[in-house]
């Protein structure tokens, strides 16, 4: 779409042919239809009840998930409206760990309930004031609504991980992983000098198994490293050990530039070969002089090294996961070595190294001070299973660490929603203009919790959330719904408990981005209004369908 403009009777181009312009009500109704599909598609995953999503990848590869942030991350999204909503779930996840779903379905309906407003001519900015007053409130009335948390109460802190993990696959034994995950956020805590606690979540390690069940999973003090020795005749395990984590393979050094040699006798090929050999001894025997018995190295060991490693009593693995040496730093206190020429036995850490040869695994204890490191060992029937599994449990370990640090809960199931949205309507009473109803379209907006809630436990949504603002305008601020048996009763007691920073989090961050999209009134693309450039058009397989439906959104 060519722009002209006359400038003293010549017709002057503004925007090239391929340029996409999309003005005023045009542009407003284009970007909350986008924003609103993005809420839509994971709104049916929101609760106990809720479904989970199939996403397949353009190379096959499939995840099962009810997870938000999960969903939007693997969607082909091609929409740049949509992709400022997927943002609300990754803030969300980053600050919160979870309630990227409620985040989102927030986000998407006070972008609905303001259109109805735009629809009644009223101005956008009217509409932003009164929603960022409603949101400021709204933070507001979760702190009061906001229950102390002892942080030795151990009850309480375990119905948290269990709300979290309730609909994720984890029902069956949420129990045992509550434990765990308390047990775990309780031994990488400390105490703070306000008086606080902060629970130091990169010591806390993550491992899954298939094939077994899930109530065999199990919290171990230190390391799992799910890897072999190099070498058949190297011990399996080294109780009082002395090791080294290396980032530097243990093989020939090869010449940074491509070079070729002229042989022109076996004997000449002999001492080549004799020259490498000298070279792993050398790198092995530095290994000796640190007096590590066990080594895990980040990259490759050559085949010969293996040989003399195993020669020397010393027990190593290679290609360890960086991931996992960042954790053994953690766990043993230790540092690891770059360079082999420098190290010392300064860079050698005590601890313990254990053999699981049933589950072909190394546990690895620090024995320092300084050593601190704890691993969930999660089991399960299948890899969608653990994987599923595995997103839970990180999303229960992220809320009960922030309910230990933050010290605030409230009651779930609705609750908290249908008590602030109260409030708020009476709030709304003393804001003058256009802006009061922009504050009740946010009340409004966060009863889309428990009306989601019982739709997807089969429930009538009307009736549940009439029943609800009744008990609570008695003054039952604790009741919520009960998608398990569909009554109404007080959560809060019944354990169905969230953390408030996660609430706190969702308002803000839903409330921040449908500004955002009310703010724009004219969208002006270079070419087709996509971020997609690139020649794949089919998206990622299975999903491109979803990727050009949110695309055919402009």
């Amino acid at each position: 779409m060519a722009q002209q403009q006359r400038m003293q009777g010549q017709p002057m181009i503004i925007m090239g042919d391929d340029a996409q312009r999309v003005k005023d009500r045009d542009a407003q109704e284009h970007n909350i239809s986008a924003a609103r599909a993005v809420a839509d598609a994971v709104r049916s995953t929101l609760g106990p009840k809720g479904m989970d999503k199939m996403l397949v990848s353009s190379m096959g590869d499939v995840t099962v998930t009810n997870d938000g942030v999960t969903i939007l991350q693997e969607m082909d999204i091609d929409n740049p409206t949509a992709e400022m909503i997927v943002e609300v779930a990754e803030t969300q996840e980053d600050e919160a760990g979870d309630g990227t779903t409620t985040a989102v379905a927030i986000a998407g309906e006070l972008l609905k309930n303001a259109q109805n407003l735009l629809e009644r001519d009223i101005h956008p900015t009217a509409i932003i004031k009164g929603y960022n007053l409603a949101a400021e409130q709204a933070r507001e009335e979760v702190d009061n609504v906001a229950v102390d948390v002892d942080p030795d109460d151990e009850d309480l802190i375990r119905s948290v991980a269990e709300t979290s993990m309730t609909g994720k696959g984890a029902e069956l034994d949420k129990e045992l992983l509550s434990g765990i995950i308390y047990d775990a956020i309780n031994q990488v805590s400390v105490d703070t000098d306000e008086g606080g606690i902060v629970v130091d979540a990169a010591n806390i390690n993550i491992e899954t198994q298939t094939g077994r069940g899930v109530g065999e999973s199990q919290l171990l003090r230190g390391a799992a490293i799910s890897k072999d020795p190099v070498h058949d005749q190297m011990p399996s395990a080294v109780e009082d050990a002395s090791i080294l984590l290396l980032n530097e393979a243990i093989e020939v050094e090869e010449a940074e530039a491509d070079t070729s040699v002229n042989i022109e006798s076996p004997d000449q090929l002999q001492s080549f070969l004799d020259q490498e050999e000298k070279q792993l001894k050398q790198k092995v025997q530095q290994i000796v002089d640190t007096g590590a018995d066990v080594v895990f190295c980040q990259k490759g060991i050559d085949d010969m090294a293996q040989h003399y490693l195993a020669k020397e009593g010393i027990l190593a693995v290679r290609r360890t996961k960086k991931s996992d040496i960042e954790f053994l730093t953690n766990v043993l206190g230790a540092s690891v070595v770059t360079d082999l020429d420098a190290a010392s036995s300064d860079d050698v850490v005590s601890g313990s190294v254990t053999r699981d040869e049933e589950d072909e695994l190394f546990y690895v204890e620090g024995a320092s001070d300084d050593a601190h490191g704890v691993t969930i060992l999660l089991r399960g029937s299948t890899d969608h299973v653990v994987d599923e599994l595995e997103r839970g449990v990180s999303d229960a370990l992220d809320v009960s660490a922030q309910t230990l640090s933050d010290g605030r809960v409230l009651p779930g199931g609705g609750a908290t929603e249908v008590e602030v949205a109260d409030r708020l309507r009476d709030f709304a009473d003393s804001v003058e203009g256009r802006e009061q109803l922009a504050v009740e379209a946010f009340a409004d907006s966060l009863e889309l919790v428990p009306r989601v809630l019982a739709e997807n436990a089969g429930l009538d949504s009307i009736d549940t959330l009439v029943d609800l603002r009744s008990a609570h305008e008695s003054g039952e601020e604790r009741t919520g719904l009960n998608v398990l048996s569909g009554d109404l009763e007080d959560t809060f007691e019944a354990g169905v408990v969230e953390p408030a920073h996660a609430k706190e989090q969702a308002v803000t961050s839903a409330s921040e981005a449908a500004n955002l999209v009310l703010k724009i009134d004219d969208i002006i693309s270079a070419g087709d209004l996509s971020t997609d450039k690139g020649d794949d058009e089919g998206g990622a397989g299975g999903m491109g369908g979803m990727g050009g439906g949110m695309g055919g959104m402009m």
